[in-house]
């Protein structure tokens, strides 16, 4: 009897949070109606979006949040919207990509990318201690910079034993970065005569997170949004070395440690916060993909669903950004990750000349 009660309980329990995660959702929902609507409009007017529907749910979203601070009511579902309805989206691509794409790649575009982040890597790192950021805050900068984003800061963080405002100071600026990064990339396509599969290769080497990838590349058709993906993917794959040779390396600089015990500290971390559940569904989808058992006459509603959900998951993003949040962040800080992003920026947009 008291296990029944006890998964009673628990079911009471679940049914609530759904429901606090309610009048979120339906906010980021009308806030897409309306940017779905703007689109159409455009399309009616001009026969083409100038403006498409995700980039007017960020600007509405914001405007909507400079105007009025959502209360706890809204902001569980918010978050729900801006994280796990945009990791469902990344995921349900994987169903539209063969890994014939990933071979047909080549190693060259694999070895730049590697290239790219450790190259980066080294420069954020030097740049902030330069600026004369301490060494931990500084590998946070160069790992969120050159992966990631607050996914890397979160995978290292426990490596390397940053404290709280080390943490804090290295993610405060990335919701702002990122969504410049997803409003502003697109204008470079028609500035450098990018051809798609060159934006897809920019958008997956600079964007900080695999959602804000997609969301940088949907405009620019589907293509671009593969391509940007699998790249991605390869920077993500990159963490779980980078934080077993940091744990090798913190253990070696620590008198007291060992490379053993750096090893079993990597080990220790969760395999699903170095690759997390909605890349690893990406995968299994391109996999069913790729053995063709995933039906032709499928793709497209999965990929209508996916551009959806991104959509709503950009009203969120842009509820959830507080531009104040710059007042807040230091100088120094600021300028080391800002200056690293363009840096980054620039060694990419050299790069993708190299493959059309």
């Amino acid at each position: 009897m008291p296990q029944q009660e006890q998964d009673q309980g628990q079911k009471q329990g679940a049914l609530k949070r759904t429901f606090l995660l309610i009048p979120g959702i339906l906010l980021c929902g009308v806030v897409t109606i309306i940017s779905l609507g703007v689109q159409a409009a455009e399309e009616r007017v001009f026969d083409h979006p100038y403006i498409e529907a995700l980039v007017v749910a960020i600007l509405l979203g914001m405007a909507v949040r400079t105007a009025w601070e959502p209360s706890e009511r809204w902001r569980s579902g918010i978050a729900f919207s801006a994280k796990q309805l945009l990791e469902v989206a990344v995921m349900l691509l994987g169903a539209s990509i063969s890994f014939a794409a990933i071979l047909a790649s080549g190693y060259l575009l694999i070895g730049a990318i590697a290239a790219t982040v450790v190259i980066m890597l080294a420069v954020s790192y030097g740049l902030a201690r330069l600026l004369g950021l301490k060494a931990k805050l500084a590998i946070l900068i160069a790992c969120g910079n050159s992966i990631c984003g607050n996914s890397a800061i979160a995978a290292v963080a426990p490596v390397i034993e940053a404290d709280g405002d080390d943490i804090a100071s290295s993610i405060s600026f990335t919701a702002i970065l990122g969504v410049l990064m997803v409003l502003g990339l697109p204008l470079l396509i028609p500035l450098l005569k990018l051809t798609a599969t060159q934006y897809g290769i920019l958008a997956g080497l600079t964007v900080y997170a695999v959602p804000q990838v997609l969301a940088a590349t949907v405009p620019a058709g589907i293509v671009s949004t593969q391509i940007g993906t699998l790249v991605k993917l390869v920077r993500v794959l990159m963490l779980g070395p980078i934080v077993v040779a940091l744990s090798l390396f913190v253990a070696r600089q620590r008198k007291t440690g060992t490379a053993e015990e750096g090893a079993a500290k990597a080990a220790s971390i969760s395999p699903f916060k170095l690759v997390p559940w909605f890349i690893i569904g990406f995968l299994v989808l391109a996999a069913l993909r790729s053995f063709q058992l995933v039906p032709d006459i499928a793709i497209a509603p999965v990929t209508k669903t996916a551009a959806i959900l991104t959509v709503v998951s950009m009203a969120a993003l842009g509820l959830g950004v507080d531009v104040r949040v710059l007042s807040t962040v230091g100088g120094r800080v600021t300028a080391a990750v800002t200056l690293s992003l363009m840096l980054l920026l620039g060694l990419s947009i050299g790069l993708v000349h190299f493959f059309k």
